[in-house]
């Protein structure tokens, strides 16, 4: 084991699997080769990552999660408790899909929350916020607040985790101040002057 990053005693860690410095494996989790994990990660009890995943800094993986070959994390993601990837979309049990792996894309400082479904092929934007139990089955906007089954937008989020009141497509948030304006569907932050 590497003085770089922690693995706990009941975990494994294949050959092949790169793990980047800071990153804390504990419980029950199983590295696969060929994955990659970057720096300061946490992967707590119980979580799975498939060969050739790729987990960017300090993603927080929370118990009981598999992150499935084809799915990619960004940096900054937090994924909550027991949240669900598939990589498959018509899965059969006597029927190989290997070759049917989709892509599935979470963007920079998305969160996801406990017990939350991805479906495979989709890609989060940016800081969105998948809410607790949602089903996500199409691609989700930067920022963009998610709830229910199947996912739907029911407003905006800060970068720093907060939502947003807009007023005429304009808002400011309440916590970090960062500006945001609403155009045609997408919300972008607003450069300070």
């Amino acid at each position: 084991m590497s003085s770089d990053y922690f693995v706990h005693e009941s975990s494994y860690v294949d050959a092949g699997a790169k793990i980047g410095k800071g990153t804390k494996i504990w419980h029950f989790c199983h590295v696969m080769p060929e994955a990659e994990i970057g720096e300061g990660c946490t992967l707590g009890q119980n979580v799975v990552v498939m060969p050739r995943t790729r987990i960017g800094n300090n993603v927080k993986i929370q118990n009981n999660v598999s992150i499935y070959e084809g799915v990619i994390l960004e940096d900054d993601v937090f994924c909550g408790p027991s949240c669900v990837f598939t990589n498959v979309s018509t899965p059969r049990s006597h029927v190989s899909r290997r070759s049917d792996y989709q892509r599935t894309l979470v963007r920079q400082g998305t969160s996801i929350g406990a017990n939350a479904t991805v479906v495979c092929g989709v890609t989060l934007g940016e800081y969105a916020l998948i809410g607790a139990g949602a089903v996500v089955t199409s691609d989700v906007p930067a920022y963009a607040l998610m709830v229910g089954v199947p996912a739907r937008r029911v407003g905006w989020m800060c970068h720093c985790g907060e939502r947003l009141h807009l007023v005429e497509g304009r808002g400011t948030c309440q916590r970090c101040g960062a500006a945001y304006r609403e155009d045609r569907g997408a919300l972008r932050p607003i450069a300070s002057p």
